[in-house]
């Protein structure tokens, strides 16, 4: 391997030829050899688009040089291409301020930057900390950072995954309005219900926690940046703070604001609390529905059965012909997988230390995978079962005419005692709710066919 020379102010380091960054991403590669897990990309493209907009704002109060400028923005242009990532190889097991990714950024757009100033013959050069960094401290540009790639993420990504599955489930809401089904409470037989009103239940589980996700990430959208060291400023223009949130909002089409008390800003992530609290809750309703459409379709043969939903590869190693609902595990499996990240997120956010919290590296990196997580989860789930799943009418059929418990509209006739020795009689002698109210006497046999109707009882009673 052919290396060349960098140096920081610790000394000289070598660094592969081919690659961008300098020392002290360097350094960080071999300090920190724990795990496999890099910093997500989003935060990479976060910073670049950070360290572009901190860069036109520093021209702006005439602290930047045209040409540095440029050569930042040129910079810029090739991470926002998405075509130089592997420049981005750091751990998140790191400085929990986020240090070394953000001076790895600063350090490949240096570099960069400076191949460009060099091909324009400019008497100009970069440097990481002095330039691509000026106004800035990765106490405040890493927690900026992390807001701006949670949000891009759940507007770009989360919610479009949310809305898909939202109109499959609206779209079978509005065909199985006839479909008649028994309800199920204790995971005992209940009253009956549509399988629409079912399913609506689910629908709505998605839109109450994607309307709480809405208004929790509305906080991730004030920004650290301008707090730079400590909360004070230091170093940074009186207006960098206003100015550079307008430049953001501007790149990234979202309206970010300077947070109000960078003191705050810098030393608590409760804002990522807040949001992936509401994001805990989008997963545990999509447990609930995962849970509850393996339920339905358990079977074939000796499961309730009421649904089929598609059979996208064998179930087995050894048991031919079997099919599993293998969307509903996977899904399931990622709900635990952000009800661990909520854990994670909450305790590291509650370490802050005075003037700052330095548990910043693992909190995005579960934020981010959570949202990776039911982003694909979601989209998966939708396309490979949602969206074939299919009622069983006639099974759904056989369970109402069999349950014991339609025996609850008699109540306001017969009285709740009466109406109970007929369901245990039933049950006891193997009869049917008729057979049985006939047989004791209680109801002749059109008085029961008029007063226990299904269709009647999964009307909601108007008020």
């Amino acid at each position: 391997m052919s290396y060349r020379i960098e140096q920081d102010t610790l000394g000289q380091i070598k660094v592969d030829d081919k690659k961008f960054w300098g020392a002290q991403t360097q350094r960080s590669i071999e300090n920190f050899p724990i795990g496999s897990e890099k910093m997500p990309l989003e935060i990479i493209t976060a910073f670049a688009i950070l360290k572009r907009c901190a860069a036109k704002v520093n021209h702006q109060f005439g602290l930047l040089e045209t040409e540095k400028l440029q050569a930042i923005e040129y910079a810029t242009d090739q991470i926002l291409s998405g075509t130089i990532m592997d420049h981005f190889p750091l751990v998140v097991w790191q400085t929990g301020s986020g240090t070394q990714t953000n001076m790895n950024v600063n350090e490949v757009i240096a570099y960069i930057g400076n191949g460009w100033l060099k091909d324009k013959k400019s008497e100009h050069h970069l440097h990481p900390n002095d330039d691509v960094n000026k106004s800035q401290s990765s106490n405040d540009t890493f927690p900026t950072a992390m807001h701006i790639a949670a949000v891009l993420y759940i507007d770009q990504h989360l919610f479009p995954a949310i809305d898909k599955i939202k109109m499959t489930l609206s779209e079978k809401v509005a065909a199985y309005h006839h479909i008649i089904k028994i309800g199920r409470t204790h995971l005992q037989d209940a009253t009956p219900l549509t399988f629409s009103q079912e399913i609506s239940g689910w629908l709505e589980m998605l839109e109450q926690t994607q309307q709480m996700i809405s208004e929790s990430y509305a906080y991730l959208k004030h920004l650290a940046i301008g707090g730079t060291a400590v909360g004070t400023g230091i170093n940074a223009h009186p207006d960098f703070a206003t100015n550079i949130c307008e430049e953001i909002s501007k790149q990234t089409k979202h309206t970010f604001t300077s947070a109000p008390n960078k003191f705050h800003a810098l030393t608590s992530h409760d804002p990522f609390v807040y949001t992936h609290g509401a994001i805990k809750a989008l997963a545990a309703n999509l447990m609930k529905i995962a849970n509850d459409i393996r339920w339905l379709a358990s079977g074939p043969r000796a499961g309730i059965g009421e649904i089929t939903i598609p059979a996208n590869e064998p179930g087995s190693s050894i048991m031919p012909g079997k099919v599993n609902p293998t969307q509903t595990e996977a899904i399931t499996m990622v709900a635990t997988q952000v009800m661990g990240n909520d854990t994670t997120i909450g305790v590291a956010a509650s370490q802050g230390n005075f003037q700052l919290n330095v548990y910043k590296p693992v909190i995005i990196y579960n934020f981010m995978q959570s949202l990776h997580l039911l982003t694909e989860g979601i989209l998966s789930f939708e396309k490979r079962c949602i969206k074939g799943l299919q009622p069983n009418e006639e099974k759904m059929s056989q369970y109402v005419q069999d349950s014991l418990m339609l025996v609850t509209a008699l109540n306001p006739h017969i009285g709740y005692e009466t109406a109970a020795t007929i369901a245990k009689t039933a049950y006891q002698q193997n009869l049917s709710l008729k057979q049985a109210a006939v047989s004791l006497g209680i109801l002749k046999a059109e008085d029961y066919d008029r007063l226990v109707n299904p269709h009647q009882m999964v009307q909601p009673k108007e008020k």
